[in-house]
C-alpha cells in the first residue's frame, strides 16, 4: 500500500483544489487529489503530465487513497482546464461531491522517530520503565487520553470543517512507549502510532504534541503512510515544564502568510507567539524563548571594581543584541545581570543547544587544554620564570612528526614513558612550520598573510599619501601620519609616490584609528604595550606584497616625548631587529582587530540578532525560514559561551589580546564608525577597501587589483553561487515586488532586525530596503555569505595560521627600545632576547595556541556549505531541488577550481616552496583541524 502512495506521488498532479468536472469521480483520484496539495507552481510540461495523469486515474488502485485516508478540499475554486495531447481533461472542485458522501473512518499510519540522550544504562531503564508504567492506553494506542501519561499527538488538517468553522482534527494517539523501543540499538528509536479521521478530514498539515511524561525527548521527524513528512527536530518538553502543546507544521511544502491553509492559520500564529514570549521572567533551559537585551553580563561588579564592565549597547558602547536570558540582577548594580556561574545556566532556546557529539569534542579540546598545561607549569616552576630565553623554548612546544613516526622501538623505561606522555601532550606543527624556522617573520610572508591569511580583510589599497587620520587632532595630535616621501621612495622600482599611487601598487594596513583612542589604557595595564600601527606595502611584479614602512604611534602627552617613529627595511643588525619588533607588534595589532572586529562583531555578534528575529518573526512554514534553517545553527549557544568564557571581565579575550579590559569598547567603537549591512557582502567589502573596481565586463562585476588575492579569488566563487541559488529561490516564492511587500512575516522580520536587534544604529540611512524580490535576494545572500564563508575563512585557519606566536603574537609586552633608555643597551647586547621577552610568556602562550587548537576544529556533526539535510521540504517543488542540486555541483567545481590554483607556480600568494595552498574555502572537510571546510553556519 505504502508503495502505492509513492507510485501515485511520482505522478505530477494539479493543486488540492483542482478536481474532476464531472461528479461521478473514482475513489481513486483522491490519491491524486492528496499529493497535489504539494504542488504551487506549475510550467506547461508538468501541466501535459498532470492531464494524462488525470485520464489514467481512474485505474489507480482505491484502496491507495483509503489508506491516506484523504478526501478533496472543502474550499471550492474556480474551474481549470487543461489539455494533454488530444485528451481534454477539465477540473474543478469536488467538493460538491465529497459532501454527497457519507463520511468514512479512516486510521493512518505514522512513524515516530525519536532521539535519545547518551545515558548510563541504569537511567536509561529507570526511564523506559516510568514511561512503560505510566503508559495507560490501550494497545491500539487509543482511549481516554486525558488521564494518561504518554505523548499525545493530533493530526490537524489543512481545511476548516464547514459547519464549526474549525481545523479538521484527528483523534488524539498516543505514542506507546513498549513498542519497537530497542536498548542498545543506537540513539534513534521508531514507533507506530495509528491517527484515526474521517474521508473528510483532508490534507494532514500539522501536528500537535503533548509530553505527559516526565522527562523531555527530541523528537527527530513524524511520517505519515509514508507520504506526508514532518521534520520536527525538536526537543519537546514535560508538561509540568511548560504546558502548551508543541505545534510541527509539515515539512512536504512552504506557504507564505497569505496562501497559509485556512485550517492552520491560527496555528501559526500561536507558534511564533510562543516563542516571543512577554520579555519577562527568568528563563529556564528548557524554554523556547527569543527576545533581545543588551550586554550587561560581561562584567561583575559583586567581585570588586577590577570586574566592573560597561553595558555593551545603548547610547554609550553601541553594540548588536543578543538574546535575552534574565537572570538575577548583581547586588552592586541593577543595571547589570548576575554573569554565568554553576548556579546559573547559560541560557538559550533549547533547541539552539549543541548536539552531544559536538559537546563531547569540546570537552575532550578543553581536556588536552588543560593536559597541555601541566608540563610548561613544571617547566616554569624549575627555571623561576615564564619568559622564552631562547628560540628553542618555543619550538619545544611543538611535536617533532618526523622523530615520532622514527621512534617505534617498544621501550618501556619511566624516561621514555615520560618522553612519550610530553611528546602526546604538544601541539602539531602550524602551517608555516616548514617556511618559518626561527622567531623572526620573513617579509614575504608578512605580506603573504595579509592576502592569504587569517585576516585577509585588513588590508585596504592607499589613495593618499600620506595617509590622514579621521580622529579629533585637538585630542590625539596632527592628523598627517609621520610617514615622508623619503620613507618609500627608495622601494618603488624606481616609482614616484605619485605614480605608484596612480598605478594602485600602494597598499596599506591601518590601525592608526583603531588604537590611538586607547593606547594610553592599553599601555598602563601590566605586561601590555602598543602601538598604533600603519603598515605600507608594494605591490610587486610578481604579485606578491613587500612591506616598505612602518609607523608605530603612541598618543601625544607632551611635546618632549616622542609620539610617533617610522621603521623602514633593515639595513644592518640594529634596524633588522627593530624591524622585527615593529612588524611583531603590526601582527599583534591584526591579531587584536581580526578577532575584535572581523570575527566577533562582524559575524557572530551581528549574526545573533538576525536569528532572533527570523526565529520571532518568520513561521517555520515560511519559504525563506526554511532556507535559512541551517545557516543558525548553533550560532546563540556559541555566543552564550563567548559571553561565559571569552569577551567576559577577566576571560580569554581580555587577558590575551592587546587591548585588555577594552577589547569590547574597541568592538563597539567599530561597530559605531564602520560597520555597514550594505558594505557587508564581498564584493562591496572588496570595492570599499579599494581592493576592487566595478567593472560589469568582468565575470563577478568588478575587477580585482591585485589578481593573486586568494581570499576575495576563491570568495567570489561562492558568493556568487550563493547568489544564483538565493535569486532562483527567491524569484520562485516572490515573482514581483507586490509580494514581497504583502508578505507581513517577512516585512516584520526585517524590521525587527533593524529597530530590535540593531537598535543603536537603527536609524541609518543606509539600510537597505526591502521592496523587492532584488533587494530580498541581495539581504538573504549577504546573510548566507557571513554565516558561512565569511566566517570560515576568519575561523578555521586560526590555529594553522596563529599557532606560531612569534609570527603572530596576541599581544607585545614592550615597546621599542629607544636609544636615551637604560634598556636600549640590553637590546643592543642580545636582540633576540630582547625579542623573545616582548612576546607572550610562556603560560599566557600555551593558554592561547590552546585555545585556539579549540576553535580552529571541526567537530564531528559539522554541516556543510550544499550538503542540505532536507531537501525532502521541497520535494514538489523541482525548481527549488534543481537550485539546489546545481548548488552542490558548484561547491564541487569550486573545490577543483581551488586546488588547480593552488598548483599554479604564477600564483606567489598559494603556491611555492614552503608555502601553504589556500585552503580556508575549501568547501568540504574532514573533523578536526584541517585549515579547510566552509560550514553552514557559524558552529564555534
Amino acid at each position: 500500500m505504502a508503495r502505492n502512495i509513492m507510485d501515485t506521488f511520482a505522478v505530477e498532479a494539479l493543486p488540492l483544489n483542482i478536481r474532476r468536472h464531472h461528479y461521478n469521480m473514482h475513489p481513486s483520484s483522491f490519491a491524486i487529489n492528496f499529493i497535489c496539495s504539494t504542488k504551487r507552481r506549475w510550467h506547461p510540461s508538468e501541466r501535459r503530465k498532470v492531464a494524462a495523469a488525470r485520464a489514467r486515474s481512474d485505474h489507480i488502485p482505491a484502496s491507495t487513497a483509503v489508506a491516506v485516508g484523504v478526501a478533496a478540499e472543502n474550499e471550492k475554486q474556480q474551474p481549470l482546464e487543461l489539455a494533454a495531447g488530444s485528451v481534454d481533461v477539465v477540473v474543478d472542485a469536488a467538493s460538491e461531491n465529497v459532501k454527497q458522501q457519507p463520511a468514512v473512518t479512516l486510521e493512518l499510519t505514522a512513524l515516530v522517530t525519536v532521539k535519545r540522550k547518551s545515558e548510563n544504562k541504569l537511567n536509561t531503564m529507570k526511564e523506559m520503565m516510568l514511561r512503560r508504567f505510566g503508559n495507560y492506553a490501550s494497545h491500539n494506542g487509543h482511549g481516554d487520553h486525558h488521564n494518561h501519561k504518554g505523548v499525545v499527538l493530533q493530526l490537524v488538517s489543512t481545511q476548516i470543517h464547514t459547519k464549526e468553522m474549525k481545523p479538521n482534527l484527528s483523534e488524539e494517539a498516543i505514542l506507546d512507549w513498549t513498542r519497537n523501543l530497542k536498548m542498545g540499538a543506537g540513539k534513534t528509536s521508531t514507533y507506530e502510532v495509528k491517527f484515526v479521521v474521517d474521508s473528510n478530514f483532508g490534507m494532514p498539515g500539522a501536528i500537535t504534541v503533548s509530553n505527559r511524561d516526565r522527562s523531555e525527548f527530541y523528537l527527530d521527524g513524524i511520517n505519515i503512510e509514508g507520504a506526508i513528512n514532518f521534520a520536527c527536530n525538536s526537543w519537546v518538553q514535560p508538561e509540568c515544564e511548560n504546558p502548551a502543546k508543541r505545534i510541527f507544521f509539515s515539512t512536504n511544502k512552504a506557504y507564505l502568510p497569505s496562501e497559509t491553509p485556512g485550517g492552520l492559520k491560527e496555528l501559526r500564529k500561536m507558534e511564533l507567539t510562543q516563542l516571543r514570549g512577554d520579555g519577562t521572567g527568568f528563563r529556564k533551559p528548557s524554554d523556547r524563548i527569543y527576545d533581545y537585551d543588551t550586554y550587561n553580563d560581561i562584567g561583575n561588579p559583586d567581585l570588586g571594581d577590577g570586574y566592573i564592565r560597561p553595558i555593551l549597547g545603548g547610547n554609550k558602547q553601541p553594540h548588536p543584541r543578543r538574546c535575552r536570558t534574565g537572570r538575577p540582577r548583581t547586588k552592586t548594580d541593577e543595571n547589570l545581570e548576575s554573569p554565568v556561574n554553576e548556579f546559573l545556566m547559560a541560557y538559550v532556546p533549547r533547541d539552539e543547544e549543541f548536539e552531544e557529539s559536538k559537546i563531547e569534542s569540546l570537552d575532550l579540546g578543553k581536556l588536552k587544554a588543560i593536559l597541555r598545561h601541566i608540563i610548561p607549569i613544571l617547566t616554569t616552576v624549575t627555571r623561576n620564570t615564564d619568559v622564552f630565553k631562547v628560540h628553542s623554548d618555543i619550538r619545544d612546544l611543538y611535536r617533532d612528526i618526523s622523530s615520532v613516526e622514527m621512534n617505534t622501538k617498544m621501550n618501556l623505561s619511566w624516561t621514555n614513558i615520560f618522553n612519550k606522555v610530553q611528546e602526546f601532550l604538544k601541539f602539531d606543527p602550524p602551517k608555516l612550520d616548514k617556511r618559518i624556522t626561527s622567531c623572526c617573520f620573513p617579509d614575504d610572508e608578512f605580506g603573504r598573510q595579509a592576502l592569504a591569511g587569517i585576516n585577509p580583510l585588513s588590508i585596504q589599497r592607499l589613495t593618499t599619501f600620506p595617509p590622514v587620520s579621521k580622529l579629533n587632532a585637538s585630542t590625539y595630535g596632527p592628523q598627517e601620519s609621520a610617514l615622508k616621501e623619503e620613507h618609500i621612495l627608495g622601494h618603488l622600482n624606481g616609482m614616484s609616490v605619485q605614480q605608484a599611487l596612480e598605478e594602485n601598487k600602494l597598499f596599506i594596513l591601518d590601525y592608526h584609528d583603531i588604537f590611538l583612542p586607547f593606547i594610553n589604557q592599553i599601555n598602563a595595564m601590566d605586561d601590555l604595550k602598543a602601538y598604533a600601527t600603519r603598515t605600507i606595502f608594494f605591490l610587486t611584479p610578481l604579485g606578491t606584497l613587500k612591506p616598505i614602512a612602518i609607523e608605530l604611534s603612541l598618543h601625544q602627552t607632551n611635546s618632549n616625548s616622542p609620539s610617533r617613529q617610522v621603521l623602514t627595511p633593515p639595513v644592518d643588525a640594529t634596524t633588522f631587529w627593530l624591524w622585527e619588533l615593529g612588524k611583531a607588534h603590526v601582527c599583534s595589532n591584526d591579531s587584536c582587530v581580526h578577532q575584535l572586529i572581523h570575527h566577533w562583531l562582524r559575524s557572530h555578534a551581528c549574526m545573533e540578532p538576525f536569528i532572533i528575529a527570523t526565529q520571532r518573526q518568520l513561521s517555520a512554514m515560511h519559504p525563506i525560514y526554511r532556507l535559512l534553517k541551517p545557516h543558525i545553527r548553533y550560532t546563540m549557544k556559541i555566543n552564550a559561551l563567548a559571553r561565559q568564557f571569552l569577551i567576559n571581565s577577566e576571560g580569554i579575550i581580555e587577558s590575551t589580546f592587546t587591548a585588555g579590559k577594552h577589547s569590547m569598547e574597541i568592538s563597539c567603537a567599530a561597530y559605531q564608525d564602520w560597520w555597514r549591512f550594505d558594505l557587508e557582502g564581498l564584493p562591496a567589502d572588496l570595492i570599499r577597501r579599494g581592493m576592487a573596481i566595478p567593472d560589469p565586463g568582468q565575470v563577478h562585476g568588478l575587477r580585482l587589483l591585485i589578481e593573486d588575492y586568494p581570499y576575495a579569488t576563491d570568495g567570489l566563487l561562492i558568493w556568487t553561487a550563493i547568489e544564483r541559488l538565493v535569486q532562483t529561490y527567491v524569484r520562485y516564492y516572490y515573482p514581483d515586488a507586490s509580494v514581497v511587500h504583502s508578505d507581513t512575516e517577512l516585512q516584520a522580520w526585517y524590521k525587527e532586525w533593524i529597530n530590535s536587534g540593531h537598535a543603536d544604529l537603527r536609524h541609518a540611512s543606509w539600510w537597505p530596503q526591502l521592496s523587492t524580490p532584488d533587494d530580498l535576494a541581495s539581504i538573504l545572500t549577504t546573510v548566507i555569505w557571513l554565516s558561512s564563508a565569511y566566517h570560515a575563512a576568519l575561523n578555521y585557519g586560526q590555529y594553522p595560521y596563529g599557532g606560531y606566536v612569534p609570527t603572530r603574537p596576541p599581544h607585545m609586552r614592550r615597546l621599542l627600545p629607544q636609544e636615551h633608555e637604560l634598556e636600549y643597551a640590553t637590546f643592543i647586547k642580545d636582540p633576540e632576547k630582547y625579542f623573545l621577552s616582548s612576546l607572550p610568556n610562556l603560560l599566557e602562550t600555551i593558554k592561547y595556541m590552546a585555545v585556539l587548537d579549540i576553535i580552529s576544529a571541526h567537530s564531528p556533526d559539522e554541516e556543510y556549505i550544499a550538503d542540505r539535510k532536507d531537501l525532502s521540504t521541497w520535494s514538489a517543488d523541482p525548481v527549488i531541488i534543481e537550485a539546489f542540486y546545481r548548488f552542490s555541483m558548484d561547491m564541487r567545481r569550486i573545490e577543483k577550481e581551488i586546488e588547480r590554483r593552488n598548483a599554479d607556480s604564477r600564483l606567489r600568494n598559494r603556491c611555492g616552496p614552503g608555502i601553504p595552498p589556500y585552503e580556508l574555502l575549501m568547501p568540504s572537510s574532514e573533523p578536526g583541524v584541517t585549515a579547510r571546510g566552509v560550514p553552514n553556519s557559524i558552529s564555534i
